[in-house]
């Protein structure tokens, strides 16, 4: 139920009648009026989960909204590309909880997650309540993280691939031009598959094509010398044209054997890279230490994990120099910023990935104003005109100048823009009542 916001209301408490005896009619009005009254915090309880999926955000986005008793909302997101499936069958186990209890319900759910998209259910609702808290108590959700190291997020961006590096380094160069000070470019073997004598594969194969599904250990795929020479030489000449003082960090590789990661990384050295990216699967602890081990150029992975544990393995063993959760995928706000904290302690930085829209956006942006070790935020959708227009309450242009300024407003202070919202839905209904999900349960006690 919710307060009364009328003077009436305010004079029934036991404080406010003592007052009143001392403050004149205007001065009580004056006080209702920068008196937060939308919410009990300690009586709400979550009554209903909702989706709107949002199409080519850059991706299929799934935007869930999670309803209160006292007409507060919180929004979240699942992470591009995933079922909003993985929300909506936690909706039984979250219904009349109080959402302020933030890591409780984490808790409770998190065992529905895994790695890649499979977490996504669980790290959308987890920013969702993070949402709820901070308007509940009406602070922004940095700040019951305790504070924050910046008032602004740097930001890079992809950038669309050429096979002529002298457009790619354009390209680039107009990055830095539109502000962003730290680039990242794709560099594949497709850039040089076609040409003899650069790829080493069973014949018959594509070796960008044929291998999706296979780990890069293996596919049987190396680069010959001639081809690490190609690509070392294709990054010569976008550092020719942005020159060397920008970070630069590279991505997308191919499906290489880990001898061909390491091959490529001592070709690129004199490039300084600012980092290497997802060059073989996460998981593969020793391999990832052994490529690090052998190149003077940062190494870096984690878009695909899920929790805390598995990035403490890859930083206890110093088998990477940086870090990459996805906030939508590692565990949400607060498991990333409790990763990027264990990683502080190895000294391994955190930079993060993230491709969807602006209502996760700024769930990266408060997390990473809350780690000291932050470095850098990925943006998918710097190229999406209507992208911004998806939320109001912040200022615009949301990416201004390579930055993100934190919010202030509480919870992840955005709204979202209903009409623009509307215009963009991959499918339809726009967060519709879910009830058929109401009871869906079943013995999920992780012990006897």
């Amino acid at each position: 139920m919710k307060l009364s916001n009328t003077r009436r209301g305010f004079l029934r408490s036991g404080l406010a009648v003592a007052a009143a005896a001392f403050w004149a009619d205007e001065t009580l009005d004056a006080l209702m009026q920068h008196t937060n009254t939308a919410s009990r915090p300690s009586d709400l309880k979550i009554t209903d989960l909702r989706i709107a999926t949002v199409a080519r955000a850059p991706m299929t986005c799934p935007v869930l909204r999670i309803d209160t008793n006292q007409g507060i909302y919180g929004l979240g997101e699942v992470r591009d590309g995933a079922s909003k499936t993985y929300a909506l069958m936690l909706k039984s186990r979250i219904l009349g909880e109080n959402p302020c209890n933030v890591d409780k319900i984490f808790r409770k759910i998190k065992q529905f997650g895994f790695h890649a998209r499979q977490g996504g259910g669980v790290c959308g609702i987890e920013m969702a309540l993070w949402d709820l808290a901070g308007k509940a108590y009406n602070v922004p959700v940095y700040q019951m993280l305790g504070g924050k190291f910046r008032d602004r997020i740097r930001i890079y961006a992809d950038t669309v691939e050429s096979e002529d590096p002298k457009i790619y380094g354009q390209r680039l160069k107009n990055r830095m031009e539109q502000g962003f000070t730290w680039l990242k470019m794709d560099l594949g073997i497709d850039l040089i598959q076609s040409q003899p004598g650069m790829v080493m594969h069973p014949l018959g194969m594509d070796p960008t094509r044929d291998v999706t599904e296979v780990q890069h250990p293996f596919t049987g795929i190396e680069l010959t010398d001639r081809g690490v020479a190609a690509m070392a030489d294709y990054v010569a000449t976008v550092r020719e044209i942005i020159g060397m003082d920008v970070p630069l960090s590279a991505d997308h590789f191919g499906h290489i054997g880990v001898n061909s990661c390491i091959k490529l990384g001592k070709g690129l050295e004199k490039y300084n890279m600012a980092w290497l990216e997802d060059m073989i699967p996460w998981y593969y602890t020793d391999l990832w230490k052994k490529i690090t081990d052998a190149i003077d150029v940062p190494t870096l992975t984690g878009e695909d994990i899920y929790l805390k544990e598995p990035f403490a393995e890859l930083c206890k063993n110093h088998a990477v120099d940086l870090i990459h959760p996805d906030l939508a995928t590692s565990g949400g706000i607060l498991e990333t910023k409790k990763i990027g904290d264990m990683a502080q302690e190895y000294g391994v930085g955190m930079c993060m990935h993230f491709a969807g829209t602006p209502v996760s956006c700024m769930a990266n942006v408060h997390c990473a104003a809350a780690t000291e070790n932050f470095l850098v935020l990925e943006n998918h959708s710097v190229e999406v005109p209507w992208w911004g227009d998806l939320v109001e309450g912040v200022e615009k242009p949301i990416v201004n100048r390579g930055f993100i300024k934190v919010p202030e407003k509480p919870g992840l202070g955005v709204t979202l823009n209903d009409e623009v919202m509307k215009q963009h839905l991959f499918e339809p209904g726009y967060f519709e009542p879910t009830p058929e999900w109401d009871k869906e349960s079943s013995h999920d006690r992780l012990y006897s």
